[in-house]
C-alpha cells in the first residue's frame, strides 16, 4: 500500500477512535483549527471548479468531513461536561460572540443555525435531489445523441467512449450528492441536539459535580456551549455553502468568479439606473445624500469603467476576427471553400438590385420560395437553395442563371417597363423596345407605364420584370431538373417515403436496387418532365421489375407504364381527346432492327443518313402541328419508345414521346400525322 493510501486509511480510523478515546485539550484545539481550514479549502475549491465532475470526490469528502466534525463535537462535549473547559479555540469563540452578554450570544448562534439548517442545507438537499432525478432521466437521450454523432462520423469511437463515461460519472455524482446532502442535514440536527445537551447537562453537572454556583455555572457553560456550537457550525456552514455551489453550478468555461463578473456586469448601462435610483432615495427620503450619493457616484464610475473596458474588448475581438480572416485567406487551406459549387445561381447587375432588396420593394426572394413550392408540387422535386448575388462584371440590367457553376441562360430587364407579348397580330399604336421573351423565346417588346393599359386592352400579354425573371427561372429549373437530383437528394426522398412506407423501401433498397440505380430512373423521368411526386408507385414498379433487370432505361419504361394515369392526364388535358403524331410501320421496323444488345444493355445503332432522314420526317410533322396551334406529341410502340426518344431529344427536347402502354384505355387517341420512311 502506498504511503498516501496508508495516511488516508489511518486518518479515517483516527476519526472513528476520536469518538471513544478522550483527546487532550491542546490537541483538540489544533484539530478544530484543522476542521475550519479544511472547510474553507473545500469552499474555495467548489468556487473555482468549472464542472461538477472536476470535484467528483465531493460526496465522499462530505461524509468524511461530517464524521470528523461530529467526532470533534463529541470530544468537546466530553471535555465541557467533565472538565468544564473546551480549549482555547472554543472559549475564544464563545467570549468573542457573547461579548459579555450571553443572551446576545445565544441569539446570534441560533440565527446561524437557522440559516444553515433551513436556508442553505434545505435548499442544497432539494437541488441535489432534482439534479439527480433529471440527470438520470436525460441519460437515454444523451446516449442516443452520442450514437447519432458516432454514426454520422462527427466523432470517433474514442470520443464516443469518453462521452459515455462522462454521462455515467455525472449520473453517479448527482446520485451520490442526493444521498450525501442528507449528511449535512443530519449534522445540523445533531448540532442542535448537542447544543441543548451541553447547556442543560453542563448547567446541572457544574452545580452538582464541580460545585459551581448558579450564576457561575450558567455563565461558564453558556459560553462554552456557544463556543463549541460556533466552532462546529462555522465549518458546517462553509461546507453546506460548498454543497449548494456544487449542485447549482452549470458547466461553463470559467469558474464562479469569472462567471459572476462576466454575467452580472455584462450590462454596464444598468449601473447608471441603479445609481440614479439610489441618488433619488437620498433626496426624497430621510436617508440623506451623505449616505447615498457616494455609493451612487461609485456606481456611475464603475459603469463608466466597465463600458470602456467592454468597448476595448469588442474592438480587440473585431481586430482578432479580421486577422483570422486575413490568415485564412493567406493559408493554403482557404482555397478549399472555393471548390464548393452551388446547384443553382442567379447573378444580376447592379441595376437589378431593387429586385432582391426588400427595403426597395423587391419580392424576388418570395417568388423563389413559390418557385420551389411549385416545382415540388408539379415535379415532386425539392429544388436546392438558389444562390442570389450581384455581379459587377455584368451589364447593369443583365442577369445570368447558372446550373452547377455553368451559365445556362441570360437575359436583360428594364425595371421601369413591362414586357408585352403580341397576341398574334401587331398593333401599330403599341410602341416599345423590341426584345425576346427569355423563357420561351417569343418576340416581345418593353413598354412603359403609359402604354401598359392600352396594350392589355388590345390583347397583349403584359408582364412585370419580376414575373419575367420568375417564369424564366421556373422553366430552367424544370428543363434541368434531371441535373439537380443526385444521390444525396435521392437519399432524402427515399427517407421521406420510408417514414410512411418502411416495408416498401426496405424491400427495394438495397436488396434489389441501390440509391444510384433509383437516382438514374428518377433523373430519366425528370428529363422528360414526368413528375416523380408519386414515389410510392415508382418504388412499387421498381420493386416488381428490379429483380429481373438493372438497366435504368428498361426500368424507366416500366415505371412510366405504372404512371399511365398520371401521364395520360398530363398530356390529354384531363381526359380530352389526345391528338398525336404516330410512328408508321416502316419507321418502327427500321428502329427495331437498329437496336443492338451488349453486356451493358441495349442501344440504338443508326447510320447518320437514316438518323437525318428520321429527323427530317419527324420535323415536318412537328412543324405542321405547331402551325396549327397544337402541342406535338409523338406516339410509338413500347418496344421502340425509348430509342425514338433518344433521336428526338437531340434537337427537339421539349417534344414528348409516349407509348401505347402509357395511356389509359379511357382516353381517345386521334392520329393527326404519321411519320414514315
Amino acid at each position: 500500500m502506498k504511503p498516501r493510501d496508508l495516511t488516508i486509511l489511518i486518518g479515517i480510523i483516527g476519526i472513528v477512535l476520536m469518538m471513544v478515546i478522550p483527546i487532550p485539550t491542546p490537541l483538540l484545539s489544533v484539530l478544530l483549527i484543522v476542521n475550519i481550514s479544511a472547510a474553507l479549502m473545500i469552499l474555495l475549491i467548489s468556487m473555482n471548479t468549472q464542472d461538477a465532475l472536476q470535484f467528483s470526490i465531493f460526496p465522499a469528502l462530505l461524509l468524511i468531513t461530517t464524521l470528523f466534525r461530529l467526532a470533534l463535537n463529541l470530544s468537546t462535549t466530553r471535555n465541557i461536561l467533565q472538565k468544564a473547559e473546551g480549549g482555547s479555540v472554543v472559549e475564544t469563540f464563545g467570549n468573542w460572540i457573547a461579548g459579555g452578554q450571553i443572551a446576545i450570544g445565544f441569539v446570534v448562534f441560533l440565527i446561524l443555525v437557522v440559516v444553515q439548517f433551513i436556508v442553505i442545507t434545505k435548499g442544497s438537499e432539494r437541488v441535489a435531489e432534482v439534479a439527480a432525478r433529471f440527470t438520470l432521466d436525460a441519460m437515454p437521450g444523451k446516449q442516443m445523441s452520442i450514437d447519432a454523432d458516432l454514426n454520422a462520423g462527427l466523432i470517433n469511437e474514442q470520443q464516443a467512449k469518453e462521452r459515455r463515461q462522462k454521462i455515467e460519472r455525472e449520473a453517479d455524482f448527482y446520485g451520490s450528492m442526493d444521498g450525501a446532502s442528507k449528511f449535512v442535514k443530519g449534522d445540523a440536527i445533531a448540532s442542535i441536539i448537542i447544543l441543548f445537551i451541553n447547556l442543560i447537562g453542563g448547567f446541572i453537572i457544574g452545580m452538582s459535580v464541580h460545585g459551581m454556583s448558579f450564576s457561575e455555572s450558567l455563565t461558564t457553560y453558556s459560553i462554552l456551549t456557544i463556543g463549541d456550537g460556533l466552532v462546529s457550525q462555522i465549518p458546517a456552514l462553509l461546507i453546506s455553502t460548498a454543497t449548494g455551489l456544487i449542485v447549482t453550478r452549470a458547466a461553463s468555461d470559467g469558474n464562479l468568479a469569472e462567471d459572476l463578473t462576466s454575467q452580472l456586469f455584462r450590462y454596464p448601462k444598468l449601473l447608471y439606473i441603479v445609481a440614479g435610483t439610489v441618488g433619488i432615495l437620498g433626496i426624497a427620503t430621510p436617508i440623506g445624500i451623505f449616505a447615498t450619493w457616494p455609493f451612487a457616484a461609485l456606481m456611475v464610475f464603475s459603469g463608466y469603467r466597465m463600458q470602456m473596458n467592454l468597448n476595448k474588448q469588442l474592438h480587440a475581438e473585431e481586430l482578432l476576427v479580421e486577422e483570422q480572416e486575413i490568415e485564412e485567406v493567406r493559408s493554403p487551406e482557404s482555397v478549399i471553400s472555393l471548390l464548393q459549387v452551388d446547384p443553382i445561381e442567379f447573378e444580376f447587375g447592379y441595376g437589378l438590385i431593387p429586385l432582391a432588396d426588400q427595403q426597395q420593394g423587391g419580392d424576388l426572394l418570395d417568388r423563389i420560395i413559390m418557385i420551389r413550392r411549385q416545382c415540388a408540387l408539379e415535379l415532386g422535386l425539392v429544388v436546392p437553395v438558389i444562390r442570389i448575388r450581384d455581379n459587377i462584371q455584368l451589364r447593369p440590367n443583365e442577369y445570368v442563371i447558372k446550373i452547377k457553376g455553368n451559365t445556362v441562360a441570360r437575359g436583360e430587364l428594364l425595371l421601369n417597363h413591362y414586357l408585352a407579348m403580341s397576341p398574334g397580330f401587331d398593333d401599330d399604336s403599341i410602341v416599345g423596345i423590341e426584345t425576346v421573351e427569355p423563357a420561351f423565346g417569343l418576340p416581345a417588346m418593353w413598354i412603359d407605364e403609359s402604354t401598359k393599359e392600352r396594350a392589355e386592352l388590345t390583347g397583349y400579354t403584359v408582364v412585370d420584370p419580376p414575373s419575367v425573371v420568375a417564369t424564366h427561372l421556373t422553366e430552367l429549373v424544370k428543363r434541368h431538373a434531371h441535373e439537380l437530383i443526385g444521390r444525396q437528394e435521392t437519399k432524402a426522398l427515399i427517407d421521406n417515403v420510408r417514414e410512411s412506407y418502411p416495408a416498401l423501401v426496405d424491400e427495394l433498397i438495397p436488396s434489389i436496387l441501390n440509391v444510384g440505380d433509383v437516382q438514374k430512373v428518377l433523373a430519366k423521368l425528370l428529363r422528360e418532365k414526368i413528375s416523380i411526386r408519386d414515389m410510392v408507385t415508382i418504388f412499387e414498379a421498381l420493386a416488381d421489375h428490379g429483380s429481373y433487370t438493372k438497366d435504368p432505361d428498361i426500368l424507366t419504361e416500366y415505371v412510366r407504364q405504372a404512371l399511365s394515369r398520371q401521364i395520360t392526364q398530363q398530356f390529354s388535358n384531363q381526359g380530352d381527346t389526345l391528338r398525336v403524331i404516330t410512328v408508321g410501320p416502316s419507321l418502327e421496323k427500321k428502329i427495331a432492327e437498329s437496336v443492338q444488345s451488349s453486356e451493358q444493355g441495349s442501344y440504338l445503332a443508326l447510320d447518320p443518313v437514316s438518323s437525318q432522314t428520321i429527323y427530317q420526317k419527324l420535323n415536318e410533322q412537328v412543324n405542321k402541328q405547331l402551325q396549327s396551334g397544337n402541342q406535338p406529341i409523338v406516339l410509338a410502340s413500347p418496344t421502340i419508345r425509348m430509342y425514338l426518344r433518344q433521336i428526338v431529344e437531340r434537337t427537339m427536347q421539349d417534344i414528348p414521346v409516349l407509348s401505347y402502354s402509357e395511356l389509359e384505355p379511357s382516353v381517345e387517341v386521334q392520329s393527326i400525322g404519321v411519320v414514315n420512311l
